[in-house]
């Protein structure tokens, strides 16, 4: 997966702002501890820190 992709995803689960600020803000414990934006400046795949976030918020499995 692209990141350009990743927040594709994001914006059309959770609307630009509220993705953009869960991606600064919210600290996940599937990404140890971390933001998606520290994930993905760490190197983590993008596809991973998506079902991340998946896992994390309950996206319906037609939407992952």
């Amino acid at each position: 997966m692209r990141l350009t992709h990743f927040r594709q995803l994001m914006d059309d689960e959770f609307g630009t702002v509220r993705a953009g600020s869960i991606a600064r803000d919210h600290v996940f414990g599937g990404l140890r501890g971390r933001t998606v934006e520290q994930a993905l400046e760490d190197g983590d795949e993008p596809r991973d820190v998506w079902r991340a976030v998946c896992a994390e918020f309950e996206v319906p499995v037609e939407r992952r």
